[in-house]
């Protein structure tokens, strides 16, 4: 349960929280005296759900039922049963039945014979200052209160809540939009939040184009930041393909430009322990998914790492650094986010992740021009360099394909299968390199993951 002490504006706040997260088939209960705000809370969350439009959204008491449709086809009904006098009578008002499919907000649920099952019940109580009221939630996500508070004390609490694509973190992010313009709710529960305000005040200081804070609290995992837009490189270079050499020219540049700075305190290095142990996870994870078995490949990582990677300076590397944490803002800097697990890693680390991208094909001849334009760039060695870069993309997209089984075995999460197969062929690209011969040896007999292991996964 999560408590909030609310005036309306917060009230208003977290019924447009709750309208950004709620699902078709699921029930909002409001209980409380009149006067409450119950009637002021649903109003505020069917609007938000129809997109803040003009409708009006009057109080069902007397009609017992108001339905309402919003932009995506869900169809919301609020009914005020106070004036019902027995459970059958819900029957006739078809709500029984609204139940499973659409999203109810019903006040006076004391009223119905039981509650439905997985309800989310909202309990609010009068205080003494008549501006303010009790709510007490229950059945939702807790931090779906902090989120409401945290933006009511950014000053936020009027902007409309829309729900971003995540990644395969427990973070989630929300565009507002209101009289304050647009903004990103950056909400993360895993205890990363402190690295990411970190990293983002020294890539500004440095005039690398990571979003403006407007607001935050780490300590909750809450952040308030810059909206960056739309324009995530993915989709441009999906729309405008000959965009590319450019695109990979900047990013070939603004790597160069990252490269040339010491490493901030407080980031970890990954090492040749630290690259060992990350590997683990395609030996946990995919060939148990494989049904294969293979030598144990950390050593090897570690020693390979030594060889090959530990003669150059460890630079800042942003990690997930690929098209879709990307932002294409014309001539402004690159837009970049999800840097929160920024490393001390060999130079080649974030070339691998932009060029050997697990969502989308780069060509070859782009992959080769951006190489080519970073080592002029920088100085280093070509040959040592390509060593380095092709164990670090060994390892990192073993690690991935360990991830990706994992996010579908242990998360639910089955969409990234389908990437395996790309992920794959990088790690056979990279192990043809001279230098890694004996984790090619080690690896020879695992599989590729096929059809049948990918729908066996998701079946799963």
């Amino acid at each position: 349960m999560s408590t909030l002490i609310a005036d309306e504006t917060l009230t208003a706040g977290l019924a447009r929280m709750l309208a950004a997260t709620t699902r078709p088939g699921q029930t909002l209960l409001l209980e409380g005296p009149v006067g409450a705000g119950k009637t002021h809370f649903a109003r505020a969350f069917i609007r938000a759900r129809q997109g803040d439009a003009a409708e009006d959204v009057p109080s069902p008491t007397f009609t017992l039922v108001q339905t309402y449709d919003d932009p995506m086809g869900t169809e919301i009904w609020h009914a005020d049963l106070y004036r019902l006098t027995d459970p059958s009578e819900l029957a006739e008002l078809g709500l029984d039945e609204a139940l499973d499919d659409a999203i109810c907000l019903i006040e006076w649920p004391d009223r119905l014979d039981r509650a439905p099952e997985g309800a989310i019940w909202l309990r609010l109580a009068n205080l003494p200052d008549p501006a303010l009221r009790r709510i007490d939630l229950g059945g939702a996500d807790p931090r779906i209160a902090l989120c409401a508070g945290f933006l009511h004390r950014a000053g936020w609490s009027g902007a409309r809540v829309l729900p971003l694509a995540g990644d395969a973190s427990a973070r989630r992010y929300f565009r507002l939009e209101g009289a304050e313009g647009r903004a990103v709710l950056m909400d993360d529960p895993g205890g990363s939040m402190e690295a990411f305000l970190a990293m983002t005040h020294w890539l500004r200081g440095h005039g690398f184009g990571a979003p403006a804070i407007l607001a935050e609290d780490a300590a909750q995992g809450l952040a308030l930041v810059e909206d960056l837009g739309d324009d995530l490189l993915a989709r441009v270079l999906e729309r405008e393909p000959d965009l590319a050499p450019v695109a990979y020219a900047r990013i070939a540049d603004l790597l160069a430009g990252l490269h040339r700075l010491p490493v901030p305190e407080g980031v970890l290095p990954l090492n040749a322990a630290a690259l060992a142990d990350q590997v683990g996870l395609f030996a946990q994870f995919y060939l148990p998914a494989a049904g294969a078995t293979a030598p144990d490949i950390a050593p090897i990582i570690a020693a390979l790492h030594r060889d090959l990677a530990e003669d150059a300076a460890p630079v800042v590397a942003l990690r997930d650094f690929h098209a879709e944490n990307l932002i294409w803002r014309g001539a402004a800097p690159l837009g970049l986010i999800d840097y929160q697990d920024a490393v001390a890693a060999h130079p080649a680390y974030d070339l691998v992740s932009a060029l050997q991208d697990a969502r989308r094909d780069v060509a070859p001849d782009i992959a080769e021009a951006t190489i080519r334009r970073y080592l002029n760039a920088t100085g280093h060695d070509p040959e040592r360099f390509s060593a380095a870069y092709a164990l670090l993309g060994a390892a990192r997209n073993l690690r991935i394909l360990g991830i990706f089984a994992r996010l579908a075995l242990r998360d639910g999460k089955p969409r990234y299968l389908a990437l395996m197969p790309r992920v794959w062929d990088h790690v056979q690209t990279n192990l043809r390199h001279p230098a890694l011969a004996p984790l090619a040896r080690a690896l020879k007999d695992v599989p590729p993951p096929s059809d049948a292991m990918i729908e066996r996964l998701s079946a799963r």
